[in-house]
């Protein structure tokens, strides 16, 4: 990975991020290890072997911890697990999604929840602990992953839009809430982002083509395109900027 900004203010961070083992969640990792930041996170899938591997390219080891994000219980004994080994939690980046399609005729109540339950209800338990440790130490920064497609009224997956539309929605309310406590609270709105994920599954020709043609820059997004703009809203550099979204989508939706 090429890192073309530096921000001291991440440098010994303790920062959690949900995901971060794979896809934009290991870049993520990645990314803030290279800003000296103490990183944990947790992921479904064993990760050691990525553990490894980053802690080789970046000289820093992050700490995974293993866990499904829709338990709560767990993902509130992941946080504190990690505030336990890096100090309280300044930085708290909810990645982890699941954008498995489905139509509405298809849905019925047990995946109407497990969606939910990854799309939206974990953010909201993963911000409600982390917001915890930031008023303890009095600040924290707050990047919740939603994305472009409910921007697009995209079909698909209508519960996974929904969910993303809800998240920038808590985003904004969590903004106004905890400001008086120095925590600012952003999305952040990738595009059609190009994980293996995506190539294995869905990321067929015509369809690559036809968003490229909506896209004004015609490159594909890649995982590393979305790391730096997570570091900026991490960081102080964006000190007055909270409850908003920020699109990274190489110019497919407008905003403002």
């Amino acid at each position: 990975m090429t890192q073309t900004a530096t921000y001291p203010d991440l440098n010994g961070a303790s920062v959690f991020i949900t995901g971060g083992g794979s896809g934009i969640g290991a870049d993520l990792t990645e990314g803030f290890l290279r800003q000296g930041a103490k990183v944990a996170f947790i992921g479904r899938s064993d990760a050691s072997g990525f553990v490894e591997k980053v802690a080789q390219a970046t000289g820093k080891k992050p700490l995974f911890i293993q866990g499904d994000i829709t338990d709560v219980a767990a993902l509130r004994a992941a946080i504190d697990t990690a505030a336990a080994a890096h100090g309280p939690i300044t930085r708290l980046v909810n990645n982890a999604a699941n954008d498995k399609r489905h139509t509405t005729e298809q849905v019925d109540e047990d995946f109407w929840d497990w969606s939910v339950a990854i799309n939206l209800k974990a953010y909201f338990f993963a911000c409600q602990h982390a917001i915890s440790y930031m008023k303890s130490v009095g600040y924290g920064h707050i990047v919740n992953f939603s994305s472009v497609s409910y921007m697009m009224g995209n079909a698909g997956y209508p519960i996974y839009t929904a969910a993303n539309a809800g998240i920038t929605g808590m985003t904004r309310s969590l903004a106004r809430e905890f400001g008086p406590d120095r925590i600012r609270v952003n999305a952040l709105a990738p595009g059609w982002v190009l994980t293996q994920k995506q190539l294995d599954l869905w990321a067929d020709p015509d369809s690559l083509a036809a968003h490229l043609e909506r896209q004004c820059l015609k490159d594909y997004l890649k995982p590393k395109d979305i790391v730096n703009p997570t570091l900026f809203l991490s960081s102080d550099a964006s000190r007055m900027m909270t409850g908003q979204a920020m699109v990274v989508d190489g110019g497919v939706v407008v905003t403002g």
